[in-house]
């Protein structure tokens, strides 16, 4: 009977333990919060980069841009050597457009997105005449980084944004930003014109395609203030 109760002892003694109940998930709105508060700590930068723009019809070369940013939503980007192809909804290249406002905020449960495991997060704007009808955030909870974002916005369709962090992790600024969206629903700026590659020139697609953005981060420059002016 003793060797019986010695056995059993270690199995007992883990009971307790076994009989607690898992941890809850983090609350999405705090979980948020935490999101926004790294975000916070960037008043402005100034990034140089290299842009590359993929879209079937078109020919944009590869440009070599500057991009600006001052709290809480200026944003621009700058290419010296031509048009930049950049929809209007990836503005939230630097994420706070995307956060600022009052949303209702839901629990969507785990993924992955860049090989991390993730929480998702959705967004619904409780201002019933905003721009964004939806926004799926892929945060990694551990390093407080939003991995990718999903926004669904009645002016300029759906897009969606990938973000993968390296040197400038510390601020929550990516070293690289990848935009997808969809043609159709972009749309040119006004009397503009583009190459296309049947070698025709049109200020409009034409059809439903995919496009992609890629802006790879080669410095930032980070609170050592951006004038005005330069988003003028």
């Amino acid at each position: 009977m003793k060797k019986y109760l010695l056995l059993l002892l270690p199995v007992i003694a883990l009971l307790p333990a076994l009989a607690q109940p898992a941890s809850p998930a983090q609350d999405p709105a705090a979980l948020l919060q935490k999101v926004r508060a790294r975000l916070d700590q960037v008043n402005d930068y100034q990034a140089t980069g290299i842009m590359k723009t993929n879209v079937s019809f078109l020919k944009v070369p590869e440009a070599q841009v500057t991009v600006y940013f001052k709290r809480p939503d200026k944003l621009k980007i700058r290419n010296d050597k031509g048009i930049s192809l950049v929809p209007k909804g990836a503005v939230t290249i630097s994420l706070n457009n995307l956060l600022k406002g009052a949303y209702t905020t839901l629990d969507a449960g785990a993924d992955t997105a860049g090989g991390h495991k993730v929480r998702v997060i959705k967004l619904l704007p409780r201002d019933d005449n905003a721009d964004l009808v939806l926004s799926t955030l892929y945060i990694d909870e551990g390093r407080l980084l939003i991995l990718k974002a999903r926004t669904t916005t009645r002016e300029n369709g759906t897009y969606e944004v990938e973000m993968t962090y390296g040197k400038y992790t510390g601020y929550a600024l990516p070293d690289k930003v990848i935009f997808t969206f969809n043609t159709r629903d972009y749309k040119l700026p006004k009397g503009l014109t583009f190459d296309y590659d049947d070698g025709t020139k049109r200020n409009t697609p034409a059809g439903a395609a995919q496009g992609k953005v890629e802006l790879t981060y080669q410095a930032y420059v980070i609170n050592k203030g951006v004038p005005d002016s330069v988003f003028q």
